[in-house]
Protein backbone atom coordinates (compact mmCIF):
# COMPACT_ATOMS: atom_id res chain seq x y z
CA UNK A 1 0.00 0.00 0.00
CA UNK A 2 2.72 2.62 0.84
CA UNK A 3 4.48 1.77 -2.33
CA UNK A 4 1.68 2.41 -4.60
CA UNK A 5 0.81 5.49 -2.61
CA UNK A 6 4.26 6.72 -3.14
CA UNK A 7 4.18 5.96 -7.07
CA UNK A 8 1.16 7.68 -7.05
CA UNK A 9 2.17 11.21 -5.50
CA UNK A 10 5.16 10.66 -7.60
CA UNK A 11 3.14 10.57 -11.00
CA UNK A 12 4.58 10.41 -14.05
CA UNK A 13 8.26 11.15 -15.36
CA UNK A 14 8.09 14.84 -17.77
CA UNK A 15 9.47 14.02 -20.58
CA UNK A 16 11.57 16.40 -20.82
CA UNK A 17 12.08 16.59 -24.62
CA UNK A 18 8.31 16.68 -24.98
CA UNK A 19 8.50 19.77 -22.68
CA UNK A 20 11.16 21.67 -24.28
CA UNK A 21 9.46 20.70 -27.86
CA UNK A 22 6.08 22.36 -26.97
CA UNK A 23 8.09 25.31 -24.87
CA UNK A 24 9.67 26.06 -28.85
CA UNK A 25 6.06 25.50 -30.42
CA UNK A 26 4.71 28.13 -28.07
CA UNK A 27 7.14 30.38 -29.02
CA UNK A 28 6.60 29.89 -32.84
CA UNK A 29 3.22 30.60 -32.74
CA UNK A 30 3.61 33.18 -30.32
CA UNK A 31 6.39 34.84 -32.26
CA UNK A 32 4.44 34.97 -35.95
CA UNK A 33 1.21 36.13 -33.89
CA UNK A 34 2.87 39.06 -32.01
CA UNK A 35 4.30 40.01 -35.07
CA UNK A 36 1.35 40.07 -37.08
CA UNK A 37 -1.56 41.31 -34.48
CA UNK A 38 0.50 43.21 -32.29
CA UNK A 39 0.72 42.98 -28.95
CA UNK A 40 -1.85 44.89 -27.33
CA UNK A 41 -4.26 42.94 -29.84
CA UNK A 42 -2.46 39.57 -29.24
CA UNK A 43 -4.44 37.02 -27.17
CA UNK A 44 -2.96 33.74 -25.65
CA UNK A 45 -6.17 31.71 -27.21
CA UNK A 46 -5.40 32.34 -30.44
CA UNK A 47 -2.05 30.47 -29.86
CA UNK A 48 -3.42 27.92 -28.00
CA UNK A 49 -5.80 27.52 -30.96
CA UNK A 50 -3.37 27.53 -33.23
CA UNK A 51 -1.48 24.98 -31.37
CA UNK A 52 -4.56 22.54 -30.69
CA UNK A 53 -3.92 23.04 -27.38
CA UNK A 54 -6.07 24.40 -24.15
CA UNK A 55 -5.25 28.17 -22.80
CA UNK A 56 -4.12 26.55 -19.31
CA UNK A 57 -1.52 24.56 -21.34
CA UNK A 58 0.15 27.90 -22.69
CA UNK A 59 -0.03 29.53 -18.78
CA UNK A 60 1.97 26.14 -17.76
CA UNK A 61 4.67 27.48 -19.73
CA UNK A 62 4.52 31.21 -19.42
CA UNK A 63 2.41 32.21 -17.00
CA UNK A 64 1.46 35.81 -18.44
CA UNK A 65 1.19 37.38 -21.96
CA UNK A 66 3.99 39.37 -20.60
CA UNK A 67 5.93 36.76 -19.85
CA UNK A 68 5.18 35.11 -23.23
CA UNK A 69 6.03 37.96 -25.45
CA UNK A 70 9.34 38.52 -23.48
CA UNK A 71 10.47 34.94 -23.59
CA UNK A 72 9.61 35.12 -27.81
CA UNK A 73 12.10 38.07 -27.90
CA UNK A 74 14.44 36.52 -25.55
CA UNK A 75 14.93 33.72 -27.93
CA UNK A 76 14.91 35.73 -30.88
CA UNK A 77 18.28 36.92 -29.39
CA UNK A 78 19.77 33.68 -28.22
CA UNK A 79 18.89 32.58 -32.05
CA UNK A 80 20.94 35.83 -33.34
CA UNK A 81 23.92 34.63 -31.22
CA UNK A 82 23.83 31.35 -32.33
CA UNK A 83 23.91 32.08 -35.78
CA UNK A 84 26.60 34.42 -35.33
CA UNK A 85 28.71 32.10 -32.89
CA UNK A 86 28.14 29.29 -35.89
CA UNK A 87 29.37 31.34 -38.66
CA UNK A 88 32.44 33.04 -36.82
CA UNK A 89 33.56 30.28 -34.82
CA UNK A 90 36.14 28.08 -37.41
CA UNK A 91 37.48 31.56 -38.58
CA UNK A 92 41.27 31.67 -37.68
CA UNK A 93 41.93 35.26 -38.82
CA UNK A 94 40.53 38.32 -36.90
CA UNK A 95 39.63 40.05 -39.47
CA UNK A 96 37.89 37.53 -41.21
CA UNK A 97 36.09 36.74 -38.29
CA UNK A 98 34.54 40.10 -37.92
CA UNK A 99 33.56 39.70 -42.05
CA UNK A 100 31.66 36.57 -40.99
CA UNK A 101 30.30 37.67 -38.11
CA UNK A 102 28.49 41.31 -39.64
CA UNK A 103 27.58 38.91 -42.44
CA UNK A 104 25.67 36.49 -40.27
CA UNK A 105 24.34 39.40 -38.45
CA UNK A 106 22.47 41.00 -41.33
CA UNK A 107 21.46 37.44 -43.07
CA UNK A 108 19.81 36.17 -39.59
CA UNK A 109 17.46 39.42 -39.45
CA UNK A 110 16.69 39.23 -43.21
CA UNK A 111 15.61 35.48 -42.66
CA UNK A 112 13.57 36.45 -39.49
CA UNK A 113 11.97 40.00 -39.93
CA UNK A 114 9.52 38.81 -37.39
CA UNK A 115 11.72 39.39 -34.49
CA UNK A 116 12.67 43.26 -35.75
CA UNK A 117 8.72 43.81 -35.16
CA UNK A 118 8.98 42.81 -32.07
CA UNK A 119 11.74 44.36 -30.92
CA UNK A 120 9.53 47.61 -32.13
CA UNK A 121 7.21 46.69 -29.60
CA UNK A 122 9.20 45.51 -26.94
CA UNK A 123 9.86 49.41 -26.85
CA UNK A 124 6.70 50.46 -26.98
CA UNK A 125 4.88 48.33 -24.63
CA UNK A 126 7.26 48.28 -22.01
CA UNK A 127 9.07 51.18 -21.93
CA UNK A 128 9.62 51.15 -18.52
CA UNK A 129 11.99 48.40 -18.92
CA UNK A 130 15.75 49.08 -17.40
CA UNK A 131 17.40 48.05 -20.37
CA UNK A 132 15.75 46.28 -23.62
CA UNK A 133 16.49 42.56 -24.52
CA UNK A 134 18.30 43.66 -27.52
CA UNK A 135 21.08 45.73 -25.61
CA UNK A 136 20.82 43.29 -22.62
CA UNK A 137 21.84 40.00 -25.29
CA UNK A 138 24.61 42.89 -26.85
CA UNK A 139 26.01 43.45 -23.44
CA UNK A 140 26.22 39.72 -22.61
CA UNK A 141 28.19 39.19 -25.66
CA UNK A 142 30.46 41.90 -26.33
CA UNK A 143 33.51 41.11 -24.43
CA UNK A 144 35.08 38.35 -27.20
CA UNK A 145 35.15 40.62 -29.73
CA UNK A 146 36.20 43.57 -27.76
CA UNK A 147 38.82 41.31 -26.64
CA UNK A 148 39.38 40.58 -30.27
CA UNK A 149 40.20 44.31 -31.31
CA UNK A 150 42.58 44.33 -28.11
CA UNK A 151 44.45 41.82 -29.81
CA UNK A 152 43.99 43.36 -33.50
CA UNK A 153 45.42 46.73 -32.15
CA UNK A 154 48.43 44.98 -29.80
CA UNK A 155 49.38 43.60 -33.58
CA UNK A 156 49.01 46.82 -34.76
CA UNK A 157 46.43 45.96 -37.35
CA UNK A 158 43.50 48.62 -36.36
CA UNK A 159 44.41 51.97 -34.60
CA UNK A 160 44.69 52.12 -31.08
CA UNK A 161 41.96 53.98 -30.35
CA UNK A 162 39.26 52.56 -27.21
CA UNK A 163 37.62 49.56 -28.11
CA UNK A 164 34.39 50.34 -26.47
CA UNK A 165 34.28 53.15 -29.17
CA UNK A 166 35.16 50.40 -32.02
CA UNK A 167 32.47 47.80 -31.19
CA UNK A 168 29.53 50.71 -30.28
CA UNK A 169 29.91 52.27 -33.58
CA UNK A 170 29.82 49.30 -35.56
CA UNK A 171 27.51 47.73 -33.14
CA UNK A 172 24.91 50.64 -33.80
CA UNK A 173 25.47 51.02 -37.50
CA UNK A 174 24.20 47.78 -38.00
CA UNK A 175 21.60 47.79 -35.60
CA UNK A 176 20.18 51.11 -37.33
CA UNK A 177 21.15 49.11 -40.89
CA UNK A 178 18.30 46.25 -40.25
CA UNK A 179 15.88 49.28 -38.67
CA UNK A 180 16.18 50.81 -41.91
CA UNK A 181 15.69 47.77 -44.08
CA UNK A 182 13.14 47.04 -42.31
CA UNK A 183 11.02 50.30 -42.97
CA UNK A 184 12.42 51.66 -46.03
CA UNK A 185 12.64 47.98 -47.96
CA UNK A 186 15.87 46.64 -48.40
CA UNK A 187 17.65 47.71 -51.49
CA UNK A 188 20.64 45.75 -52.18
CA UNK A 189 21.17 42.11 -50.73
CA UNK A 190 22.20 41.62 -47.40
CA UNK A 191 25.67 40.23 -48.53
CA UNK A 192 26.07 43.67 -50.46
CA UNK A 193 25.26 45.58 -47.81
CA UNK A 194 28.12 43.90 -45.57
CA UNK A 195 30.86 43.84 -48.18
CA UNK A 196 29.63 48.10 -48.06
CA UNK A 197 29.74 48.08 -44.36
CA UNK A 198 33.35 46.34 -43.81
CA UNK A 199 34.60 48.67 -46.95
CA UNK A 200 34.18 51.57 -45.42
CA UNK A 201 34.39 50.80 -41.63
CA UNK A 202 38.28 48.77 -42.78
CA UNK A 203 39.06 51.50 -45.49
CA UNK A 204 37.23 54.31 -44.42
CA UNK A 205 35.78 56.94 -46.63
CA UNK A 206 39.58 59.04 -47.16
CA UNK A 207 42.45 59.11 -49.01
CA UNK A 208 45.82 58.07 -46.97
CA UNK A 209 46.97 61.88 -47.22
CA UNK A 210 43.35 63.41 -46.59
CA UNK A 211 43.25 61.13 -43.47
CA UNK A 212 46.41 62.46 -41.92
CA UNK A 213 45.12 66.24 -42.04
CA UNK A 214 41.90 65.11 -41.03
CA UNK A 215 42.09 63.65 -37.49
CA UNK A 216 39.44 64.50 -35.01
Amino acid sequence: MKKAAAAKRRGRPKDRQLTARRREEILDAATRIFAEQGYPNTDVQTAADELGVGKGTVYRYFPTKRDLFLAAVDRGMHRLGDAVDAETTEACDPLDKIKRGVRAYLAFFDANPELIELLIQERAEFKRRKKPTYFEHRDTRIGPWQELFRNLIAQGRVRDVPVQRITDVIGDLLYGVIFTNFFAGRRKPFEVQADDILDVVFQGILTNRNRRGSRT
